[in-house]
C-alpha cells in the first residue's frame, strides 16, 4: 500500500509514518522544509501542484494532516488579527482541498483508495466554549469539506474519513495532553483500515468512538 502523510516530519504525521513504513508499506511524508524527502507547503498553490510530479505511483491512502493552531492565547477584544485567520484558513482548510484536488488522480489510480482528514473534536458544534476561535472555526471548515467530499467521490470508490486525533502529546497539544502519539497513531491507523464506502463521510474519535457534527 501506498500511503502519502502531508506534515509528516513530527508528530502524530512521523508516528504515522514510522508505523506504516515498519509495517512494511510505502510512506510519502511531506513537510514544508523537505527534510522528509518531499517539500510541501500546502499554503502555496504552486508548492501543492509541484507534488504531482513528486508522486510517480497511484495513492491508496492519504492523510491530510498538516496544519496549524496559530491563535491559542487570543482575546476576543482586541486579537484574532486578519492575518491569522488567513494563514490558518490556508493551512487547514484551502491546503486540505488543494492536496485533495492535486492527488485526485493518484487517488483515481488506485483501487479502493482513501481520503483520512485530521480535524479536531474543536470544529465540532458541540465543543463551542468560546475560545480559540479561528482553529475552532477552521476545523469545522475541514469536517464540512470532508463530508462534502465524501458525497462527491463516492460514486468514484474513494472513501473519505474526518478524524479527532485525540489530545495528543505534541507540541500543539503540550506535555499535558491525554495520549501519546503511540496510542494516537494506533487509533487512527485502525480507524482508516475500516474505512470504506459504506461508512464513508464518518467523524470518528481516534479511538473509534463517533464524534457530534
Amino acid at each position: 500500500m501506498h500511503i502519502l502523510i502531508t506534515g509528516g516530519n513530527r508528530g502524530i504525521g512521523l508516528g504515522l509514518a514510522e508505523q506504516y513504513r515498519a509495517a512494511g508499506h510505502t510512506v510519502t511524508a511531506t513537510s514544508r522544509d523537505g527534510s522528509t524527502g518531499v517539500a510541501l507547503d500546502v499554503t502555496d498553490a504552486e508548492s501543492v501542484r509541484a507534488l504531482a510530479g513528486a508522486v510517480s505511483e497511484p495513492v491508496d491512502l492519504l492523510v491530510c494532516n498538516a496544519g496549524v493552531y496559530l491563535d491559542k492565547c487570543e482575546d476576543l477584544e482586541g486579537g484574532y488579527a486578519p492575518e491569522l485567520w488567513a494563514k490558518t484558513f490556508a493551512a487547514n482548510v484551502t491546503g486540505v482541498f488543494l492536496t485533495v484536488q492535486v492527488m485526485l488522480p493518484h487517488l483515481r489510480a488506485a483501487e479502493g483508495a482513501k481520503i483520512a482528514i485530521i480535524s479536531s473534536q474543536m470544529g465540532s458544534s458541540t465543543k463551542a466554549p468560546g475560545n480559540s476561535l479561528i482553529y475552532r472555526t477552521s476545523k469545522a471548515a475541514a469536517l464540512n469539506l470532508g463530508i462534502n467530499l465524501s458525497n462527491a467521490l463516492k460514486p468514484e470508490g474513494i472513501a473519505v474519513g474526518i478524524y479527532h486525533p485525540g489530545w495528543v502529546q505534541t507540541d500543539m497539544g503540550g506535555a499535558e495532553a491525554g495520549i501519546t502519539v503511540d496510542e494516537s497513531v494506533a487509533g487512527l491507523s485502525a480507524r482508516f483500515a475500516a474505512l470504506g464506502l459504506e461508512n464513508t463521510g464518518c467523524f470518528e474519535n481516534w479511538d473509534g468512538r463517533p464524534h457530534a457534527i
